[in-house]
């Protein structure tokens, strides 16, 4: 539903259902172990900087594939300045409705896509590309749950994560594709 033009952008409001999706998954779910676990998600995710944190911390403790580990978290930087960019062209507010509860503070007003959805698939992508194993698995699990995190506070409609998380793939092919292009060397896939 597209609303009036604001400011740079457009704003443009929720799905149909989305609100009622999101007041469903917070009953099933809002419980206070599950919401102190989203919140701590929420704030490794915020700023994208627990995922800059890995990235750097893996760049520094495998210096053989350091160049691959700077391109991986460049990818991850990509995926977070992507979705600000395109929140401040869409303008649509985080949820406000009766029928959702909203359990921790954002830094903006602003919610598609989903920052925190964007970093953490590029993040798990990228990042389980250079760990392989348990990593790559990880990958399944942190994706999806971050998505639902985001959810669950109420901070974002099911259509934020999952357009966060298709931005977050596209920038981790781009900075695969760097790899493979550019003198980095090969990505290890096992």
């Amino acid at each position: 539903m597209l609303d009036r033009a604001e400011g740079a952008g457009v704003t443009v409001g929720p799905a149909r259902g989305e609100v009622a999706v999101l007041s469903a998954v917070q009953r099933r779910l809002a419980t206070p172990p599950v919401v102190g676990v989203a919140r701590a998600m929420s704030l490794f995710g915020e700023h994208a900087a627990g995922w800059i944190a890995l990235g750097a911390l893996g760049a520094a403790l495998d210096p053989p594939r350091r160049r691959r580990w700077g391109t991986a978290l460049a990818g991850v930087v990509a995926a977070h300045g992507a979705s600000i960019a395109v929140k401040r062209v869409v303008r649509r507010r985080r949820p406000r409705d009766p029928r959702v509860a909203v359990h921790v503070g954002t830094p903006s007003r602003l919610s598609f896509p989903s920052s925190h959805a964007s970093s953490t698939t590029a993040a798990a992508l990228l990042y389980a590309g250079l760990v392989g194993g348990v990593g790559a698995g990880a990958a399944g699990v942190v994706v999806p749950g971050m998505a639902l995190s985001r959810v669950v506070l109420g901070v974002h409609y099911p259509t934020d994560v999952l357009a966060g998380s298709v931005l977050g793939v596209a920038c981790a092919v781009g900075a695969r594709r760097a790899v493979r292009r550019g003198s980095i060397g090969r990505w290890r896939t096992a």
